[in-house]
């Protein structure tokens, strides 16, 4: 059952490096979506890269990533299996060390089932 008023806060799992620019508005569209579901999204590849540097900083961002993911309810995995980066590989292994749900999505925001 279901509280008034309640929405799930949700990891927003997708690509960031490669094409940087069109990824982070494909995470701006999976968040729309996530808020458009009943969710709080959280995608801390949108907030990160505000002030820190991906280059020099990588390590600590992904610490950063993991420590939000331990704060979520469930994840959200956007895009193709074939096409996980190192980092999405790494949050969806911290997620299922922890037993958390996790759903995955394609691109274009169609949820797959029984595929992974």
């Amino acid at each position: 059952m279901e509280r008034k008023g309640y929405r799930p806060l949700v990891y927003i799992c997708s690509a960031l490096s490669g094409d940087e620019e069109g990824n982070a508005e494909k995470a701006r569209k999976y968040s729309r979506f996530a808020v458009d579901s009943g969710a709080i999204p959280l995608a801390p590849h949108l907030l990160l890269p505000q002030f820190m540097d991906e280059g020099e900083e990588r390590e600590l961002a992904m610490f950063m990533d993991l420590v939000f993911l331990g704060k979520c309810e469930e994840v959200w995995v956007f895009g193709s299996e074939v096409r996980l980066s190192e980092g999405m590989r790494a949050e969806i292994g911290k997620a299922e060390r922890r037993d958390m749900k996790i759903r995955y999505f394609t691109e274009g925001l169609k949820e797959e089932t029984g595929c992974r």
